[in-house]
């Protein structure tokens, strides 16, 4: 049987398994036809402080006629960081059209965590993600940008279970089939919950956190849930799958010394065994 062709759309850091730079290894290992086009060119994580950045926007324009022509087509797409509302409209006309013959949309919404948007992110960027969750089949924001998404208050403190299914359900009406919110304290307890369009059903997921920052591991969790989904899994127990890796990881890395600098996943791949 023939593996699923994914295309990676997002950002690619020189610096730092980030964004497509940690997607990539791990979407290869799951034995997964990987392909990518930058939204932006970033020297390095900006957990530095100090970082260059190359929008790639006229770049994307030239692209897709290109793949057009040449008659190129994906099983699925994954969106993450979009640089502008332009940029915003063409990548998402261009997975309009792609899922028109089947292909399937996966959206991670950056923007931002702790309550704040990310440096650079705008009102404007809201509305672009906004944009692009109107073509996904599954989105998975964080409970940073479920609440900016769905201009809901947010609180440090979290929600209690109504609460979370009123933000899932926020995100659906925007347009996403599939919902997941990641690290969204529920109860006082950090979560995953989500909402399976396949079998109409919500889920909640806790897990235990360790106490240490990488960039990167939103990133990870995308790749490790996508390989899983590509491989024929429930939506679920993807999640699961995904938390798990992302929480070994951590562990196994918890006393790097430059954590700004991600996880370095290449020689860790053995621990998500698809």
């Amino acid at each position: 049987m023939d593996k699923k062709q994914i295309l990676l759309i997002n950002d690619m850091a020189g610096y730092g398994k980030v964004a497509t730079a940690a997607m990539l290894p791990i979407l290869s290992y799951f034995g997964l036809p990987t392909y990518n086009l930058p939204t932006a060119l970033v020297s390095n994580t900006l957990d530095y402080g100090k970082f260059n950045i190359l929008d790639t926007t006229e770049y994307i324009k030239g692209v897709f006629p290109v793949w057009k022509q040449l008659g190129f087509r994906f099983d699925a797409i994954a969106t993450g960081f979009i640089v502008s509302e332009q940029q915003a409209d063409i990548v998402a006309n261009y997975c309009k059209e792609q899922h028109k013959g089947g292909t399937t949309i996966f959206v991670d919404p950056i923007m931002g965590d702790e309550g704040k948007l990310y440096n650079g992110v705008t009102p404007n960027t809201i509305n672009s993600m906004k944009e692009m969750l109107t073509v996904a089949d599954l989105c998975y924001p964080n409970f940073t940008e479920a609440c900016y998404l769905t201009d809901t208050g947010y609180h440090a403190g979290g929600v209690d279970k109504a609460e979370a299914r009123r933000l899932i359900d926020g995100l659906r009406k925007i347009g996403s089939k599939s919902v997941l919110i990641t690290s969204i304290p529920v109860d006082g307890q950090p979560s995953v919950v989500g909402y399976n369009a396949l079998d109409d059903k919500y889920f909640r997921l806790c897990y235990n956190e360790i106490p240490v920052h990488f960039p990167g591991t939103g990133d990870i969790f995308s790749a490790i849930l996508i390989g899983h989904l590509l491989n024929g899994e429930k939506l679920r127990e993807a999640t699961r799958k995904a938390m798990d890796g992302v929480y070994t990881l951590i562990d196994l890395n918890k006393d790097n010394e430059d954590k700004n600098r991600g996880i370095p996943l290449e020689q860790y791949l053995y621990v998500l065994r698809p």
